[in-house]
């Protein structure tokens, strides 16, 4: 059975920094492109940060700079260090394994909630 489980979502001030984190089990984690994204209220599910299987990473425009997502393949998680936080930032936060297009996984999601 495939989980995924993030922790790590809480109320902070702007400017603030917190950490989420992503527990992988029942999956080749290694094998798995990571990522997390994020979805504020009346809005699309979007990408914030990707970290290949290869360790190449990607960000989304508006967390470039501010966040940083690393993975343990030894301990199959995956973390996202956010800084400079702001109210735009707010959003329920998803964990994401992806083998293909057609195969991937989603966590349950965390609230993350930054105060102006």
């Amino acid at each position: 059975q495939v989980q995924l489980v993030e922790s790590g979502g809480a109320f902070v001030q702007a400017g603030g920094s917190l950490g989420l984190s992503c527990a992988a089990s029942g999956i080749i984690f290694s094998f798995a492109d990571m990522g997390w994204y994020r979805q504020a209220p009346g809005r699309q599910r979007e990408l914030v940060a990707i970290i290949t299987r290869y360790g190449g990473t990607q960000y989304a425009d508006s967390v470039k700079g501010r966040f940083t997502i690393s993975r343990d393949n030894a301990k199959n998680t995956v973390s996202l260090e956010m800084n400079s936080l702001k109210p735009e930032d707010t959003a329920v936060y998803y964990c994401n394994a992806r083998f293909s297009s057609a195969n991937d996984y989603w966590g349950q999601g965390t609230q993350v909630t930054v105060s102006s």
